[in-house]
């Protein structure tokens, strides 16, 4: 008796779904862990900043630019190292990445001076240019692009994990060590927290495969399965077989100006959270860590929410306008509530349920039309253009918080960016991106 066409389509749908759960399951974890320590060494200078800057003389606008040299490192470095990935392979540049920006964020406490603090930050940018590039790259191999709003998510929702966790982390580090051996609570902050990023990386080594095909937890059947959809997803895409081909695709370009804009709300808040909190007038570094990691739990839960519907409904544009508009009323409704704690907490739990939400989701355009080489440089080109909202946001807010001795101008204009990069989304070929 013959099993009907529906039936047996059917069971096919039911083992692609065991298997990629399988790979999930396998890969996602371990790549969550890893940005969590990325992300935490990268924003930790926020909550340094409450002890370094009274500590080393620090102005807001030099601490600003300071936080910002990270990126300007990470933007030269960027697609190099993306390029260095996939030559030598995922496992061993991934685990060189983490050990250099361990070693690098240790280093932060012998800092004494302004010049210093530049150099440090611009080497740390440096030293991890290419993870996260990388990291979606890697994405690539594993899951075609209906699959991948979801895993994003997952990936990034080490950002609020980091922030949930790692602010309350900060914060009780520099009360309970302040003043052991005779360090700043911020020097000993900055050694505890490379730790963990220097012996990721040596595991990084024996965990991650860089290929289907290498994976010895996958049956050769299992293989096939990832290998057919992943075949069949970069049917669709624009292949380029040369590495600087990338550059000459207008949508390239378009990619890193909607990503500029989602940036600029994305490091205000992981570079200036405490410093909002401590503003509307909580003193004490655990509370002010305590408080900041509000804003990160609402984003966590929205962001897996909206990946999860993106995904199932196969729809990526107004997926990101929401959240994005949804940011800017966050950060208009706190620049007009910053008198009180509770509002421009709701405020900014609101801000960043939008704001954090975006960044997973715009992966979805860029990876469901580039393919080949190029794709490398496609993707590390729009991070690190993207990626230098990084250095324009937190010193724009320093120089800003300078000038007028409020932080309320500064998130009118993170709101106005969000607005732009709402727009821009909406330029793109739904056709396209709704994969």
């Amino acid at each position: 008796m013959s099993i009907p066409i529906t039936a047996s389509a059917s069971a096919d749908v039911a083992r692609e779904n065991a298997v990629f759960r399988k790979v999930v399951r396998r890969i996602v974890p371990f790549l969550v862990l890893c940005y969590v320590v990325s992300y935490l060494d990268r924003v930790n200078v926020g909550f340094a900043k409450l002890q370094m800057a009274d500590d080393l003389g620090f102005s807001e606008a030099a601490y600003g630019l300071g936080a910002g040299l990270f990126f300007i490192g990470y933007f030269l470095f960027e697609v190099p190292s993306n390029l260095m990935l996939q030559r030598v392979g995922a496992r061993t540049w991934i685990a060189r990445i983490m050990i250099s920006w361990g070693l690098v964020s240790a280093a932060f406490m012998f800092v004494h001076n302004e010049a210093m603090f530049y150099v440090l930050r611009f080497l740390l940018g440096a030293a991890e240019a290419g993870f996260y590039p990388g990291v979606i790259l890697y994405c690539t191999y594993w899951f075609p692009s209906h699959r991948r709003a979801r895993v994003i998510a997952l990936f990034m929702s080490a950002i609020p994990v980091a922030g949930i966790f790692g602010n309350p982390l900060s914060g009780w580090i520099m009360d309970r060590f302040q003043g052991v051996n005779g360090w700043e609570g911020w020097q000993w902050m900055f050694l505890l927290e490379a730790i963990p990023a220097l012996l990721i990386g040596v595991a990084t080594l024996f965990y991650l495969d860089n290929s289907v095909r290498a994976a010895k937890w996958l049956t050769d059947e299992e293989k096939a399965v990832v290998e057919r959809a992943i075949a069949e997803d970069a049917a669709h895409q624009t292949v380029h077989g040369r590495v600087w081909d990338a550059f000459r695709e207008p949508k390239v370009w378009l990619m890193c100006l909607i990503y500029f804009c989602f940036v600029m709300g994305q490091y205000a808040l992981t570079f200036w959270m405490p410093t909002f909190i401590e503003s509307t007038g909580i003193e004490g570094n655990l509370a002010i860590g305590l408080l900041s990691a509000v804003p990160f739990l609402a984003a966590l839960v929205t962001m897996n929410l909206f990946g999860r519907s993106a995904d199932k409904r196969r729809e990526r544009r107004w997926h990101l306008v929401v959240p994005s508009l949804m940011g800017a009323v966050g950060f208009s409704l706190a620049a007009g509530w910053s008198g009180s704690t509770a509002l421009s907490l709701a405020a900014l739990s609101f801000a960043a349920a939008g704001v954090l939400t975006c960044a997973p989701l715009f992966w979805s355009l860029p990876t469901a039309f580039l393919g080949g080489t190029a794709a490398a440089v496609g993707l590390a080109a729009i991070n690190s253009v993207g990626n230098l909202a990084g250095f324009v946001s937190p010193y724009m807010i320093g120089a800003l918080k300078d000038a007028t001795g409020s932080t309320s101008l500064p998130m009118y204009v993170l709101a106005l960016s969000l607005v732009a990069g709402a727009a821009a989304v909406l330029t793109t070929d739904k056709h396209v991106v709704n994969r």
